[in-house]
């Protein structure tokens, strides 16, 4: 007998004859036992694993049901009423008594254990061995037909042991001086626990040892990201020391224990030194520790009352009450310019929760369905800060008990209260000892010589604690000036606010302080104070200051870092300063009355160039296609190479995305169209999918504006690449369309070409390749006309791919050959790449494996030069393929790793051809139940995209899988029905 729980939970008795576990109840039971490695499980536990807080009356009943069933399945000759020797009842519960021959769970961690002694002699080509085949026995995840234990403690220990040994086996193949092959190894352990930083490093080792120096820099790039959002921390010296080995060209040969890291997020903004008071508050917060409802509190009070202060102290106090995690978030509701939509906010969360960007759903309302899934069952504490309204709110509330969410709002939210069952906290001004109180702690012992004084510098600060702390700052700045004396000079400055705005509210009392702040600073730093209101973005560099200013970049430094030293801006990551959305609004005013639009100019154009040069450094040969920007006065931020451009571009994402909705609505329509161009390869490849859309909505709006009709076209182009990687055809050939109609009215011909090219390939995606052949057609005769031989070059090599798919190899292998050299000719690496990979189809198809394999394996070379991960996957596809054919089983790491960069890219149909791939390769290996996971997945993925193609290969693969004859012919006529409609006569023959 065999038991198998690392993958579907699956029984065979004998070699080959398979137990039939039909309820899932009865495949959670058993595994359950095979995880407790032969101990008992008692009925309770069992019970709650099964049901959780909630189980039925006759769950007894119903659980030795389950066992029943198990041992009659498994042991089908034990006399009826003797005891069970496999399935035995110890005690209050059951045990499973294998051995490592008979489950594949204690086969694993017995060859693991022989590994480790292997390792321990010396002997490190016995341990890889010895792992290896550890390794060989896992089918996927562990009880992966079970879902509902996916997240049981013990599935996700035994899921760690794989990741371990995952490690152990790359940290040997790179002692034996095997790099490439640890690589798959070492990501796929990365890609397990991706907070693992040390496990991160030696991945980042491996690549710069394989000579793959983009791929390490890619890695470390996305390591550090993961941490900020996941985590708020920054890459700790372990990370950053495998970094610089590769910016040195220098590879330690040995690798460093993995070092367990939390895998929750923790996005709470730093504790408030010097918080005093808000005892009654803090209680009363507490006490909503113990409601176990949807619980939503609402903290609303005036603006600089502390309420961003008291959420983030209660909320570090209370941080272990929530292990799941923390999420915070600045809506910044009452920001004139650019509040946070719910939709960005719930993109945010999602990332944060381990969505990859290109995941995330488009639509807000699918965001906001997979965001209340994800916290379905999890216990975590959601800040919303800062919110202006209800319906910025609604969409980020969880749907289930368990997690308890605590909004701040300068509005009492009265919808959330009666609709929403808000508990709602209102925050009154600080009582007046308090206020005292904090002007002692911030101002040190002169309060206590003057106590009159500061009884009247807390009164004049309206006892708010952002306009105390701006006080107190302006005391210490003036050590030598009685607090009597700046409390007086402080009430001339509220009495010329209060007949300027004919208020008393207490926010003239925050006024006030800024006001007089403000007056203080020498006319320099007063000056940036007032230009900084014209940033669009969420936070603010030295090199976008330096623009902004119209300053060297270490005099702007100094600028900023005199503000943060007058708490007139706050320090936030290494190197960033943001603004308090009252003092945004300050200075927006300041700058408003100045009327000095050039700094906005600047910063735009500082942008502008510095996002192209980033975007050339990572794509160099596209570097003549685009047109020639000026260099800009303004000092740019250093992104000459790889790394240091892929850093900024991810560190001012959020910035360059505000940039191109401020310049669309501010008169700077132009700069939103080219920003946008600019950075489509960037957000397409990266997989920021929310971002790319929501620019080129911004972009599109500009254009119309001005009625730029080529520019419209191209940014419509661009929209539909977006929406063909996400699978959304409907779409995006809609938008092409719409391109295409533009192009020709203003006599665009580069741009028609494209759109034509690029709806072609959606025909292609949708199998209508007599559509597809008859937009590629067109279009390479326009491009011909006009002497467009890059759009030449992918236009043949795209009609090569669809006659490929025809059967039509000859034609194809023309128009292939003819496109490289055109590709060539042009140094266009990338095209040339992606016609090598469709070359190596067609010599596969033609049965020379051998120049497949060249093909592809040079076209992967290609890729991984010029970064371009969906093409990079492709290659490895295709190589992979042709490796397994030529009998090379390393073949089968190649298709995995495609599988893994196209769900990374989001590229679905990416994804289904790979899953396909891997499915003929299990079925070509005699694993037949695994080929039809596969192939089930990948037709799941065809369908939902509409890609007919991919339909019926998964559906050709799952009639040979097949062990049911009447599901084999089923899914045998599928196929056949498909080729035959798409066109594709030679692959439906193998059917008929």
């Amino acid at each position: 007998m065999r038991i198998q729980v690392l993958g579907s939970v699956r029984a065979w008795l004998g070699d080959d004859e398979p137990v039939e576990l039909t309820s899932a109840g009865q495949r959670a039971v058993l595994g359950l036992l095979a995880l407790a490695g032969g101990q008992a499980v008692t009925r309770p536990e069992l019970i709650d694993s099964l049901w959780g807080d909630e189980p039925p009356a006759s769950a007894v009943n119903v659980l030795q049901t389950y066992v029943k069933h198990l041992r009659r399945r498994l042991e089908p000759g034990r006399p009826s009423r003797s005891r069970s020797a496999l399935l035995p009842h110890i005690g209050d519960g059951y045990a499973l008594r294998v051995t490592a021959d008979t489950l594949d769970l204690l086969c694993f961690r017995q060859l693991s254990a022989q590994a480790a002694v292997a390792r321990r002699e010396g002997d490190d080509h016995r341990a890889a061995a010895l792992l290896e085949q550890a390794l060989r026995q896992w089918q996927g995840a562990p009880l992966a037909d079970v879902p509902q234990l996916a997240g049981h403690p013990k599935v996700i220990a035994v899921a760690a042991e794989r990741s371990a040994a995952l490690a152990r086996f790359g940290e040997l193949k790179i002692a034996l001086g095997e790099v490439e092959e640890a690589l798959p190894a070492l990501a796929e352990a990365v890609a397990a626990q991706p907070l693992d930083e040390a496990g991160q490093a030696r991945l980042i080792r491996a690549y710069a040892a394989a000579g793959r120096r983009a791929d390490a820099f890619e890695a470390y790039h996305a390591a550090r990201r993961r941490l900020a959002d996941e985590l708020g921390v920054d890459p700790g010296p372990e990370l950053r020391a495998a970094h610089d080995t590769v910016l040195h060209d220098t590879v330690p040969h040995e690798a460093t224990p993995v070092v367990p890291r939390r895998r929750v997020p923790a996005q709470l903004p730093a504790d408030v030194p010097d918080f005093v008071g808000r005892g009654d508050e803090l209680t009363h917060l507490d006490a909503l520790l113990d409601v176990n409802t949807v619980l939503i509190s609402a903290l609303s009070g005036t603006a600089g009352v502390g309420k961003t202060a008291l959420a983030v102290r209660w909320a570090h106090r209370a941080r272990a009450r929530f292990p799941d995690g923390q999420l915070y978030i600045n809506l910044r509701g009452y920001d004139v310019e650019r509040p946070v939509q719910a939709g960005e906010a719930l993109a945010r969360f999602l990332r944060a929760l381990g969505v990859p960007g290109q995941d995330v759903p488009l639509d807000a309302d699918e965001r906001a369905d997979r965001y209340r899934s994800l916290l379905d069952g999890r216990r975590m504490l959601i800040v919303l800060d800062n919110a202006a309204s209800v319906a910025q709110v609604r969409p980020l509330l969880p749907g289930t008990p368990g997690c308890l969410t605590l909004v701040t709002s300068r509005d009492g939210l009265p919808g959330l209260v009666a609709r929403h069952g808000a508990r709602r906290l209102d925050l009154d001004l600080l009582p007046h000892t308090d206020a005292v109180l904090l002007l002692r702690r911030l101002i040190g012992p002169r309060c206590d010589d003057d106590t009159a004084a500061t009884d009247e510098l807390a009164e004049r600060c309206a006892r708010l604690p952002l306009a105390l702390r701006v006080a107190a700052e302006l005391a210490l700045a003036r050590p030598s000036v009685p607090l009597r004396q700046l409390a007086g000079e402080l009430a001339d400055e509220r009495r010329r606010l209060t007949m300027l705005d004919a208020g008393g509210d207490p926010e003239t009392g925050v006024r006030a302080v800024f006001s007089f702040s403000y007056r203080q600073l020498p006319e320099a730093a007063a000056r940036a104070f007032r230009l900084l209101g014209l940033h669009p973005g969420p936070d603010v560099e030295p090199y976008a200051a330096a623009a902004l200013f119209g300053a060297p970049v270490a005099h702007a430094r100094d600028l900023l870092e005199a503000l943060a030293g007058a708490h007139l801006v706050q320090r936030s990551a290494v190197g960033r300063y943001t603004l308090h959305d009252l003092l945004r609004a300050y200075a927006s005013e300041l700058a408003f009355l100045d009327g000095d639009e050039t700094g906005t100019t600047r910063l735009l154009d500082a942008w502008l160039f510095t996002a192209r040069t980033a975007m050339d450094t990572l794509h160099p040969a596209e570097r003549d296609r685009h047109a020639s920007l000026g260099t800009p006065p303004s000092p740019i931020a250093p992104v000459g190479e790889p790394m240091t451009a892929q850093v900024w571009l991810d560190e001012e994402r959020a910035n360059l995305a505000a940039a191109v909705a401020h310049a669309a609505a501010h008169g700077h329509p132009a700069h939103a169209v080219r920003l946008t161009v600019t950075l489509l390869r960037y957000l397409e490849g990266g997989g920021h999918v929310a971002e790319a859309v929501a620019m080129h909505t911004y972009a599109r709006a500009a254009a119309q504006l001005t009625g730029d009709t080529g520019a419209e076209a191209r940014l419509l182009n661009n929209l539909a690449l977006v929406y063909s990687q996400q699978g959304r055809f409907a779409q995006a050939a809609e938008h092409l369309r719409a391109a295409i109609d533009l192009a020709r009215r203003c006599g665009d011909h580069e741009e028609e070409a494209r759109a034509l090219g690029n709806l072609g390939h959606v025909d292609s995606w949708l199998g209508r390749y007599d559509d597809a052949a008859a937009r590629l057609g067109e279009a390479l005769a326009l491009c011909r006309r006009t002497g467009n031989r890059p759009g030449e070059a992918r236009v043949l090599g795209n009609l090569g791919q669809i006659y490929r798919r025809q059967g039509r190899h000859a034609d194809a292998d023309r128009h292939l050959r003819e496109s490289v050299v055109l590709c060539r000719g042009i140094s266009d690496h990338i095209g040339e790449a992606y016609a090598l990979v469709s070359l190596g189809h067609v010599a596969a198809g033609q049965g020379r494996l051998e120049d497949a394999s060249d093909c592809h394996l040079a076209a992967l070379r290609l890729f991984r030069r010029s970064t371009e991960r969906g093409g990079e996957a492709l290659a490895l596809d295709g190589l992979g393929t042709a490796e397994l054919a030529l009998g090379d089983p390393s073949g089968f790491d190649r298709l995995l790793q495609a599988l893994a960069i196209f769900r990374r890219l989001g590229e679905r149909a990416g994804e289904a051809q790979a899953g396909n791939s891997i499915g003929e390769a299990h079925a070509a290996a005699g694993r037949h139940d695994a080929a039809r996971e596969a192939h089930t997945a990948a037709l799941s993925v065809a369908r939902e995209i509409g890609d007919r193609y991919e339909q019926a290969r998964a559906h050709g693969g799952l009639a040979a899988a097949h062990t049911d004859r009447a599901a084999s012919d089923e899914h045998r006529r599928a196929a056949l029905a498909l080729y035959l409609e798409i066109g594709a006569p030679q692959q439906a023959s193998i059917f008929s």
